[in-house]
């Protein structure tokens, strides 16, 4: 499968509508700002959910001209003022001459992150009978719970994680991008008790799989494949044209996706500044 940039700028603009989504649903659920804040720049966003939110991140520029120095400038400062660094999310696919601006302002590279696809039209997938897949949209909290569970337990194959975050700050983190429009949850059941969850958020045709999660005692029994080919199937059943999921590298999450079919697509480079 082939990807140009104008698939990458596509799947990019779905990511920001994501993330600044989550910043801005948080700030819908609570009755104090806590400093949250979403900014455009070039075609992207930078956000802000909280201290050491995972939702703290620069995404999507790169596809709609490049950032000015001033533009860069307010970014900072606008983190600045929060006491956070400045992460930027920057796919390969986009203007090189950010990676160039960004290397001379003082960023530094950090770790990687791939970004899968997969033709969903004319397809079907076959979900493992061992494992029952319910869509959930009710019961967010136990939704939540099996999902940052898994999360807590990060699994030893591939790179490991570069990021840790507090219980608290994760679950508030993914119970904010849940609640963004035509985003659908799911609970996967084994021996009819649950063992892992995942999300499906259905925009202009593009299925963005995220997360997907299972509990340390459920894994290497077909959790993850069935949370995946049910979503798909759902995906095409929408009539969307394309899937897409992020991973870490030569992670577990990888293998599986490219199991099923999804091939590599770009990588996004994370650069961090830190506060002056």
């Amino acid at each position: 499968m082939f990807c140009d940039t104008g698939m990458a700028g596509r799947i990019e603009r779905m990511e920001t509508e994501a993330i600044a989504g989550g910043v801005n649903a948080g700030l819908r659920g609570t009755t104090t700002t806590t400093g949250r804040f979403t900014q455009e720049i070039a075609g992207g966003a930078a956000c802000f959910a909280g201290p050491n939110s995972p939702l703290n991140k620069v995404v999507g520029v790169g596809f709609a001209g490049v950032p000015s120095t001033a533009q860069w400038e307010a970014v900072e400062q606008a983190y600045a003022e929060v006491g956070a660094p400045v992460q930027v999310e920057l796919a390969h696919l986009a203007d090189p001459r950010i990676g160039a601006e960004l290397t001379a302002r003082g960023y530094r590279l950090t770790s990687f992150e791939n970004v899968l696809g997969l033709r969903l039209r004319g397809r079907a997938w076959l979900v493992p009978q061992s494992v029952e897949v319910r869509r959930d949209d009710d019961d967010m909290d136990s939704w939540l719970d099996i999902v940052v569970d898994g999360f807590a337990h990060p699994d030893d194959d591939g790179l490991p994680a570069t990021e840790d975050f507090p219980r608290d700050i994760l679950a508030s983190a993914v119970r904010d991008l849940a609640a963004t429009n035509n985003t659908h949850r799911y609970l996967a059941y084994r021996a009819g008790e649950p063992a892992g969850g995942a999300s499906l958020r259905l925009t202009g045709g593009i299925a963005a799989l995220a997360g997907a999660a299972t509990l340390p005692e459920h894994r290497r029994q077909g959790v993850q494949t069935a949370l995946l080919s049910t979503r798909l199937n759902a995906a095409a059943a929408a009539d969307c044209d394309l899937a897409v999921v992020t991973t870490q590298p030569g992670s577990k999450s990888q293998q599986n996706s490219q199991a099923q079919g999804f091939a590599l697509l770009y990588t996004r480079a994370v650069l961090v500044k830190d506060p002056a």
